[in-house]
């Protein structure tokens, strides 16, 4: 037994592979043991067994394998990973288990087998069972039936899937083997218990007397619906609810709805063998059928007949087939052969379904045509084939045809028709039948229930009675309106009678669903297994209708009945809601009305109505006005109140006041009763006769809109056009046209009655009057918003003037969303699911384009013109083609009978001539425009072809095949496209040019897509065909179409369908989709309406992504997070693996210290040796057109001596996460690593380079941000780049100049600009010259732009190699075709020209005429004049020098000796701008007048100027005044009726607001200081509600180009930065003064605002100009008034969602987090005033988002604490403020229990009760101090950190701050011992530095806290950039502090100047502003002046102070003495003088 004591000692994996038997099995017994002990399904244990399971079952050995199928039963059932060995432990089940003779084993073999069907692996198992049904020993193909039983008997049939048995079942009842046939037979009857009589036909060949038996059985099985009984993993949830019946008794009938719902649906055809008959058409068949003799031609009938009667045909093209059949139908005198064919017919539609819909148009109209025959069997016959056809396309599709027949005169065709839609509609559900069908059938149809044949009213009542059982009463009754109650009521019988037609139809199905919900309260989804009649029948019905019923009213559907439900699909896609509404009522007689009226009204009222004397009625009117407002809705009388008001005098009442109050009434009288059409006739003649009037139009307008509420705008609108236009007043006319305007834009287009209005519109243009031609084109223009551009087709006979009237409003429209309709709707929306909505907006889009008069040209399609396109000569066919273009030219828009030309375009599209092709392409693109969205039914005979065009090898006709696809698209929409085999067919032709086209459009389109077909699944399977496709060009394609794919069918379904792959394909395949889920889109959300058709026009779009996480947390977005990480585990283990799992070995520790080292290792002379190897070629040399491998190898290779290992793993990781990951590290380590940087720059620039070839868009970003922070360092250290690292990067960065992505190309610019500073311009000028030859036409033009750029900026030197040179090169591309180029080009050289003058003609040489004239005429209308140009070279110069030079001195010395020039050059800009500004004559006349003196002193001054620079300032302030005064007469020249008219004042706003966002800095202001006026008058601010978000978009926007454009533009004079930075600060604040409007802003907007805002507060370079610390201030002040006045829910929502973001962006600084987080800190402070405003579930969902994004673990890895804290401090604020209610605030989170957030509010609340008070002060001092329990080495680094900030020369000052702070928070800290060890001299400079600090503090701190905030506080919010000002700007209350610290300074400022004080207090005006807190600092003019005054003296100072450290200019200035008092004073008088008479004016 030595042996034994051998094995006992090994481990239990190796015992399981030993050799003696008995090893093994003590091994499997140990396994068994281990299997069931382990808890963890994840544990790594599992996976060491990976490998044996499959031993564990086909041991050699009996005993042992028995042992062994157990451990692998216990493995399976536990283990996470079983899932990987399931093909080879069930392929070892059914080879070497089933065929043992122990029962046991093949029992153990079945449920291992079941487990693996469990944890989901159905599939693979299933694969194995049926191969083993191949195998030649009958026990296993025994044991394999019986396991395939089981699993269906335990699972079903949605799990097991169905199809693949039932093929091999025949052949299994042919077996010899009587176990066999046996056990076959019991599978049959289980399948059949599932599918029912779908089983039939497949099984109808069988021997009979074997089907005999199987009846028998069948038979016996019981009729209750068989139900799941094991679940797998996934369906844990349903297995609850199955116990959970059990428990019950198992009756709950209703409850298991859901899962069987889904079991009955397979179809028995699905389940049959396709069969292809057109081969086996008889050889002679379409001679024989035009055959003379009947007889002849019914044989060939006959043949076909018996072809068709096969359940399921091949797909293949049955056109000829079709064509043939329907002219027999049409043509054959023989009514025999007619029904014949019907029957052939009605075979083809039922065996192909859906793939017959494409013939389906053309047979259609011949069927119902031959309705008109009587004999019986002849109509069936045909009823037959129509109703088997309509089964195969849509109501839809063929509405048009059947429209067609109905007015046909026959009596029996138009029953016929009438009874086929009432079947028609059967099959319809609410969806599948929208208003946009209902309307003209319903139309249609009353017609035949008024017709003289009492069967065709029959009919007529049935169809009817259908729609309305269908659709519901709500959809149907608006098109009923005019119908008398008679025959209302027969409809609705019908209507009853009808659900038992529909019962027998669709057996079961109905009367359940009818029934069900209204007794059983359960769902309205179709009933269960009921339906066992006709399959076919049924399936239209049931699947269908479940869809719509859940889909519209979301949590309504459990209660409502299934019509009810269906109703409300309906409801809201029906354009207008309130048709639901509609009140009928008839006339009421004088009388009648007198007696309604006399029973609401006082009586004096009544009497008084026609007194003679005006103030008798005037108070009538007040008391019916009083009377009207306090009625009842229900009692209102509304027709008999409106009759008394237009009893006499009616509307020709003659005071104006009496007429004012009756037209309110009427207004009145409409919003609050029920106000009817027959209401509206009686006013509305009256209303319009008064639109005109002066004092009551605007009332007569307002009760207009009011009556469209009530009775739909369409309605109304066309009877106030008609009205209007029957009249001749003029005035009249023009002002309803107005109404008309602004009434579509608030009730938006949808019903309106286009057709009508043109004709108005038409009269309108024609009238001599030019008010009502201007209205007319006004309304035209608010028209075409919604129509677009087919609008103009109606007026292109107009007059030329005119037509270019009308052009030019619709350029003013161009770009413009129509805005989204806030009218009637409101009240009408029921519940109205994502689906109504996006079909209104389309029914809108296609409304307009039916209304299009269409042209058919029909008969202009001869046979003549069908026989020319298919002539053999080329020539001939060519003039066919040429004859249908002008035919579709002429014609302009055409109806959709366009009869043969369908099929001969076809065949042109695979002409020999490929010219033609060309032709016919384009003519397919013509006919697509003009025939609309009806090309729809030509989608699959004409549409698929041009597919197939797209294969074709010439490039020119492939992309006319694209273009003509995208045409069709347009028009159709995508579904038609995609449904059917179609598409996948195309696919899988294997033509690369074909596949790469179409997937790149697949590509295109998906996306965009929020629903698609089931079918796309068919072309999964080409697709990964594709993806290894031979051309590298296709593989591309199908990876790029992948992700795409996957956000409409799910990974699942894609992995799924990899299974029929090899394993070596499915493995990469596999790989691909794991990367491709990890770059899934999200599937677009609903457009919402605001953002679809905001008015901000673009901008909303922006917050779109936003919106859709929000609403889809549950879906896709969300989910593909975890398997985004999986994906990333899964290639760190297969990359472990592959290093020889070296990794592993490694202690994780270890790995995470390498990572804390220098992540750049500096190499000595490292780069210098790089470079001269370059030179010597050891290396390849960086250049190449995309980067080779061997150029990726040899960086590598480079790199590995400098960059820290891991960072270069990360760097060349195939993932672009990873290249993220290494550039945020980057971006980390650049401060701290600046040597490191500037010794492997050469390296690190050219893997940037690298990065710019790849695809992925957020790599290249972050590139970019790091790119922007490099460069800046390196200007910083005075770095200049080498000739090696410029030439290998700068012609790849230019390269991205070209990207289409705006902001891309924005940051390379910026890029590009700053590289000047450390690489000469000059030597740029050549990378940039030789990026204008791209073939890129955006890199063209933005190249030339940037070299227009740089010879402004440094003068011609830059033109390298000679001026001359480039100046010919730039000229060049004038004449380039693309006109953005052509722009640059001329914009560039005018550019020249301004700096060079005249010469530039010379140095240009030969232009060609064209260019020349071109030229020429730009140079004219630019307007600088080359004067100023020289002089501004001259200055830029110097700049230029100075930044390269280190010495800060000499530059300050350098700019104070320019300053002069400088001065006199910006006021002579100044004059040759005011005096080109002409165009507004008001403006030169108000502002230099007064100032006229002091520039004339200051241009003619020479020298003495220095000291006093702020004269500057002077001229900013006229600036100022400028634009204040401008927008009096602006506005007004708008319309005289600029306050009446509410319209022109919407759309005006809208175009100031527009002018915000403007490029020119000039129109941005005076369009900020219009809003800022209309936001100071109080009456006239409400006029900006509604625009908010819109404006406060164009000011983060304006703030956007500030930053990133106007900041890095050297041109700029900085002085207009600041201008513009006021204005735009002063409008926010007065804006965020006004709390009402301030409201309205919406979290994505205040969101982007703060980011702004913050930007704003860091942006060093604000600093560095004059004004800054007083933009800074005011920035400062500003946002505590957003925080404080906006929505609070939307305030703290934003800051929540913009600190998340600015924690996940690397980029951002840690400061831009810490200034969201003090907002936060401020919020948190008001919460307990605000709690009760605040939506808390809103705000609770962000910080569940929030806490899922940043789990606590991730928040403590933060470098900060802050982020925590914030969070913390703020949810324990909100338990304090709310207690144990918060936890019911948590409504919004979908999953509770695994929100971190619930469990933290828990905690809480348990803390709370535990301790009450303690707890509160904890959190207070923990938001505001650093945490006391901080360890004692902690502090000492803080201190250690502050004391070598005052050591250090730059941050000295922010050093003693910090140390100051400290002090006062820790007063018993003891700084000592740093002290100790210094110098004497240090230690005194740290206390004095501290006194004054203190000093400093004490009076501003006294301000401080007498706001109520602790000065704790203080200071804690400054950016380390600011400060200089730390004590006023960044803290929270800074806006107490600025004013009165001015003041304060100004005093003394002015006892100096020797000006005494009191005459300053004496006035209160300036005093009050000042110490006023709510006034912004810089409120309005007037304060500006005050303000400046201040500044004025302070700047003064600091000039004359220029040797100051710079340091300390910013500081107070105070204690130096002016150099010329007199000249100050009498400056100071100066404009105290100005003050004065400024103010008086103002008064």
């Amino acid at each position: 037994m030595g042996d034994d004591s051998e094995w006992m000692k090994l481990p239990i994996d190796q015992k399981c592979e030993h050799k003696l038997w008995k090893a093994r099995l003590n091994g499997y017994e140990e396994a068994l043991k281990l299997f069931q002990k382990i808890d963890d399904e994840k544990s790594p244990e599992w996976s060491k067994y990976l490998g044996l399971i499959k031993k564990f079952v086909t041991d050699s050995n009996a005993v042992a394998q028995l042992k062994g199928l157990e451990a692998a039963l216990a493995y399976v059932e536990n283990a996470h990973v079983a899932g990987k060995t399931t093909g080879e432990v069930a392929s070892g089940v059914v080879n070497k288990v089933f065929n043992q003779p122990k029962a046991r084993a093949k029992e153990l073999g079945e449920d291992i087998c079941l487990m693996y069907i469990e944890i989901e692996k159905g599939e693979a198992v299933q694969e194995e069972l049926l191969k083993g049904l191949d195998n030649k020993n009958p026990k296993i193909i025994v044991a394999c039936i019986e396991t395939l039983r089981k699993a269906l008997s335990e699972f079903g049939s949605k799990i097991i899937s169905l199809k693949p048995i039932i093929k091999v079942l025949p052949k299994l009842f042919e077996s010899r083997e009587k176990a066999v046939r046996d056990e076959a037979k019991l599978l049959a009857v289980e399948i059949y218990r599932w599918i029912r009589d779908a089983l039939r036909p497949p099984l109808q060949n069988i021997n009979s007397v074997q089907l005999k038996e199987l009846e028998e059985e069948w038979i016996k099985v019981s009729s209750a619906a068989p139900k799941q009984t094991r679940f797998l993993r996934s369906q844990q949830e349903l297995k609850a609810k199955f116990e959970q019946q059990q428990g019950l008794g198992g009756d709950a009938d209703g409850g298991d709805d859901d899962e069987e719902e889904a079991v009955p649906q397979v179809d028995a055809y699905e389940l049959l063998e396709a069969v292809e008959i057109l081969s086996k058409l008889p050889k002679d068949f379409y001679e024989k059928i035009e055959a003379k003799k009947w007889q002849e031609r019914k044989e060939a009938l006959e043949a076909v007949e018996l072809l068709v009667k096969n359940p399921k045909l091949e797909s293949g093209d049955y056109a000829d087939l079709v064509k043939a059949l329907k002219k027999v139908v049409g043509k054959d005198t023989n009514v025999m052969l007619v029904a014949l064919a019907a029957k052939c017919l009605a075979g083809l539609a039922t065996g192909l379904r859906k793939k017959f819909g494409q013939y389906a148009g053309h047979v259609v109209p011949t069927i119902l045509e031959k309705f008109k025959e009587k004999k019986p069997q002849v109509v069936q016959a045909l009823q037959e084939a129509i109703d088997a056809i309509f089964l195969t396309t849509t109501l839809q599709n063929i509405s048009e045809d059947i429209l067609a027949v109905m007015d046909n005169k026959n009596p029996t065709i138009k029953q016929q028709t009438s009874l086929f839609i009432a079947r028609s509609f059967r099959h319809c559900t609410p969806s599948t039948l929208p208003k946009s069908l209902l309307k003209p059938f319903c139309a249609a149809l009353l017609k035949h229930i008024n017709d003289s044949a009492p069967e065709v009213r029959d009919a007529g009542f049935e169809a009817l009675g259908t729609a309305l059982k269908v659709a519901g009463e709500k959809a149907v009754n608006p098109f009923l309106a005019d119908v008398d109650k008679l025959k209302l009521d027969r409809i609705k019988e019908c209507a009853e009678k009808v659900e038992l037609v529909y019962g027998k139809k669709a057996g079961g199905a109905a009367e359940k669903k009818e029934g069900k919900p209204i007794t059983g309260k359960t769902t309205a989804l179709p009933g269960p297994a009921g339906d066992k009649e006709t399959k076919d029948a049924a399936t239209k019905p049931g699947p269908l209708k479940k869809a719509t019923a859940a889909k519209p009213g979301g949590p309504p559907k459990k209660g409502k009945p299934a019509t009810a439900a269906g109703t409300a699909g309906a409801g809201p896609k029906g354009k207008k809601g309130p048709e639901t509404k509609e009140i009928f009522e008839s006339e009421l007689s004088i009388e009648v009305c007198e007696e309604k009226a006399a029973a609401v009204l006082p009586a004096s009222c009544i009497q008084q109505l026609d007194s003679g004397n005006w103030k008798e009625r005037l108070a009538c009117m007040e008391e019916f006005q009083k009377a009207v407002e306090l009625m009842e809705r229900s009692e209102m009388p509304c027709q008999a109140l409106v009759r008394m008001l237009a009893k006499k005098p009616g509307w020709k009442e003659t005071n104006f006041q009496v007429m004012q109050m009756k037209l309110h009434i009427v207004a009145l009288i409409a919003q609050k009763g029920n106000f009817s059409k027959t209401s509206a006739q009686v006013v509305l003649d009256g209303l319009v006769d008064k639109v005109g009037d002066v004092k009551c139009g605007t009332n007569a307008k307002e009760a207009m809109t009011a009556i469209a509420e009530a009775c739909q705008l369409p309605w109304t609108a066309e009877q106030v056009v008609a009205t209007a236009f029957s009249q001749k007043n003029p005035k009249n006319q023009s002002e309803t046209l107005n109404w008309l305007s602004n009434a579509i834009k608030e009730f938006g287009f949808s019903g309106l009655n286009v057709k009508a209005f043109i004709s108005n519109v038409k009269t309108a243009l024609a009238a001599t009057n030019p008010a009502v031609r201007t209205s007319a084109i006004t309304l035209l223009g608010v028209m075409y918003l919604y129509v677009g551009p087919s609008l103009r087709m109606f007026f292109e006979d107009e007059k030329p003037a005119l037509l270019s009237q009308i052009d030019a409003e619709f350029e003013k429209m161009q770009g413009q969303t129509a805005p989204a309709p806030t009218r009637g709707i409101s009240r009408h929306s029921v519940g109205g699911g994502d689906d109504g909505e996006e079909e209104e907006q389309e029914e809108v889009g296609n409304d307009v384009v039916d209304l299009l008069p269409r042209t058919d040209i029909g008969d202009k399609i001869t046979a003549e013109l069908v026989s020319k396109i298919g002539d053999k000569n080329w020539k001939i066919r060519k003039e066919g083609l040429d004859e249908v273009t002008s035919i579709i030219n002429e014609a302009k828009f055409i109806q959709p009978n366009i009869g043969e030309l369908p099929a001969a375009l076809k065949g042109r599209l695979n002409d020999s001539n490929k010219i033609l092709v060309q032709q016919t392409l384009s003519i397919l693109q013509q006919l697509a425009t003009a025939m609309g969205p009806n090309i729809k039914q030509y989608v699959k005979n004409l549409g698929i072809p041009v597919i197939t065009v797209l294969g074709d090898s010439k490039n020119n006709v492939r992309a006319a095949a694209l273009a003509t696809v995208n045409a069709w698209a347009e028009q159709t929409g995508m579904k038609e496209w995609l449904e059917g085999e179609d598409l996948s067919e195309e696919l899988k032709k294997e033509n690369p040019f074909l596949r790469q086209e179409l997937l790149g459009w697949l590509a295109e389109k998906l996306p965009a897509l929020r629903s698609v077909p089931s079918d796309l699944l068919l072309c999964v399977p080409h697709l990964y065909s594709c993806l290894e496709d031979r051309n590298g060009d296709v593989r591309k394609k199908a990876q790029d179409a992948l992700p795409f794919f996957m956000m409409h069918l799910g990974f699942e379904k894609m992995a799924k369908a990899t299974g029929k792959l090899k394993p070596t394909s499915k493995d990469q395949v596999l790989a691909m989709l794991e990367k491709a889920k990890a770059n899934m889109p999200a599937k677009p959300a609903l457009p919402a309406k605001a953002s679809s058709k905001g008015v901000g026009g673009a901008a909303p779009a922006k917050f779109q992504p936003a919106s859709a996480f929000a609403d889809d947390l549950g879906s896709n977005t969300m989910e593909s997070k975890p398997d985004l990480k999986k994906a990333k585990a899964g290639g760190l283990s297969s990359k472990t693996k592959v290093q020889g799992k070296k990794v592993l070995s490694k202690p994780s520790l270890k790995e995470d210290d390498d990572k804390s080292g220098p992540i750049f290792i500096i190499v000595p002379n490292g780069k210098e040796q790089r470079m001269r190897e370059e030179k010597a070629l050891k290396v390849l040399k960086w250049n190449f057109t995309t980067p080779r491998d061997e150029y990726i190898e040899q960086l590598k290779t480079q790199m590995s001596t400098c960059v820290a290992k891991w960072l270069q793993d990360e760097m060349f990781h195939a993932d672009f996460q990873h290249h993220n990951k290494a550039l945020s590290v980057m971006i980390e380590h650049l401060e701290s690593e600046k040597d490191g940087v500037i010794s492997c720059l050469d390296l690190i620039l050219k893997w940037l380079t690298l990065r710019f070839f790849d695809t992925n868009t957020s790599v290249l970003m972050k590139t970019l941000e790091y790119l922007k922070l490099l460069f800046n360092l390196l200007n910083q250290e005075d770095y200049h780049l080498t000739e090696n690292e410029a030439s290998s990067f700068i012609p790849y960065l230019i390269l991205k100049v070209g990207e289409p992505k705006d902001v891309i190309r924005k940051d390379v610019r910026a890029i590009l600009n700053r590289m000047c500073h450390i690489y000469p311009a000059s030597k740029m000028f050549p990378f940039i010259m030789e990026g204008t030859k791209s073939k890129n036409s955006k890199q063209r033009a933005e190249c030339l732009e940037e070299l227009g750029c740089l010879v402004e900026l440094y003068g011609m030197n830059v033109c390298q190699p000679t001026p001359g040179k480039a100046l010919k090169e730039m000229a060049t591309h004038i004449g380039d075709r693309d006109n953005t180029v052509r722009n640059a080009a001329l914009n560039t050289i005018v550019t020249v020209y301004n700096v060079h003058g005249d010469q530039v003609f010379k140095l240009i040489g030969n232009l060609s005429e064209k260019d020349m004239s071109m030229l020429e005429e730009r140079i004219k209308r630019s307007a600088k004049r080359p004067s100023s140009a020289p002089v501004r070279q001259a200055e830029e110069k110097p700049q230029r020098t100075q930044n390269m030079s280190a010495n800060a001195s000499m530059m300050r010395k350098g700019q104070a000796e320019d300053m002069s020039s400088k001065l006199k050059i910006m006021y002579r800009t100044y004059r040759i701008q005011n005096r080109n500004m002409g165009s507004h004559p008001e403006t030169t006349h108000t502002v230099p007048r007064e100032f006229q003196l002091d520039l004339d002193e200051i241009e003619n001054d020479n020298g003495t100027v220095r000291c006093e620079m702020p004269a500057l300032v002077q001229h900013k302030l006229d600036d100022i005044f400028e634009p204040v005064l401008i927008p009096e007469p602006k506005i007004r020249a708008v319309s005289p009726h600029f306050d009446d008219m509410h319209s022109n004042t919407a759309s005006t706003i809208n175009f100031v607001i527009s002018q915000v966002a403007s490029g020119d800095i000039n129109t941005s202001i005076q369009a900020l200081t219009q809003i800022d006026e209309v936001l100071k008058q109080e009456d006239k601010a409400e006029a900006m509600s509604g625009h908010i978000d819109q404006f406060l978009i164009a000011t983060f926007m304006q703030l956007r180009l500030i930053y990133n454009t106007h900041m890095a533009d050297e041109k700029l004079d900085k002085d207009e930065i600041v201008r513009l930075y006021s204005c735009i600060i002063g409008s926010m604040i007065t804006l965020f003064q006004i709390e009402s409007l301030a409201r309205e802003a919406s979290t994505g907007v205040l969101k982007d605002l703060m980011h702004g805002l913050i930007t704003l507060m860091l942006d060093s370079r604000v600093e560095d100009l004059e004004e800054g610390e007083q933009v800074i201030r005011s920035v400062n002040l500003l946002v505590v008034k957003v925080l404080e006045k906006s929505d609070q829910t939307n305030i703290l929502s934003a800051l929540l969602v913009l600190l998340q973001d600015s924690l996940l962006a690397t980029a951002s600084s840690p400061k831009f987090s810490e200034l969201v987080m003090k907002c936060l800190w401020r919020m948190v402070r008001l919460l307990p005033e605000t709690i009760n405003s605040i939506n808390l579930d809103r705000i609770l969902l962000d910080i569940h988002i929030f806490m899922k994004v940043f789990p606590k673990e991730k928040l403590k890895q933060c470098k900060s604490e802050f982020p925590i804290r914030t969070l913390k401090t703020l949810l324990h604020t909100l338990c304090k403020l709310k207690g144990p209610k918060i936890l019911d605030h948590l409504t919004m989170i979908d999953n509770k229990n695994e929100s971190e957030l619930e469990a933290h509010l828990c905690r809480l609340m348990k803390h709370a009760m535990e301790q009450t008070g303690k707890a509160d002060k904890d959190t207070e001092k923990g938001a505001s101090r650093i945490e006391e329990k901080a360890s004692k080495a902690k502090v000492n680094d803080i201190l250690a950190e502050i004391f070598k900030k005052i050591g250090s020369k730059e941050n000295t000052k922010e050093g003693l701050a910090e140390l100051y702070e400290y002090k006062k928070k820790y007063s018993d800290a003891d700084i000592e011992p740093f002290l100790k060890n210094s110098s004497q001299f240090f230690q005194s400079y740290v206390e004095r530095g501290l006194r004054l600090i203190e000093t400093e503090r004490e009076g501003k701190g006294r301000i401080a806290t007498s706001t109520g905030i602790s000065p704790q506080m203080e200071g804690t919010c400054v950016p380390a950039s600011t400060h200089t000002v730390s004590s006023s700007i960044g803290n929270t209350n800074g806006e107490e502090v600025g004013p009165s610290v001015y003041l304060e300074r100004l005093k003394i400022l002015r006892q100096r100047c020797g000006l005494d004080n009191a005459k300053q207090e004496d006035r209160p005006p300036l005093t009050s502003l000042l110490s006023k807190p709510t006034l912004p600092t810089v409120a309005s003019s007037t304060d500006m002046l005050h303000s400046k005054l201040s500044q004025l003296r302070e700047s003064r100072e600091q000039y004359q102070h220029l040797d100051l450290d710079s340091n300390q200019t910013h500081s107070s200035g105070i204690g130096t003495t002016l150099a010329s008092p007199s000249s100050a004073a009498a400056n100071i008088d100066d404009l105290k003088k100005r003050l004065e008479r400024i103010k008086s004016s103002r008064k």
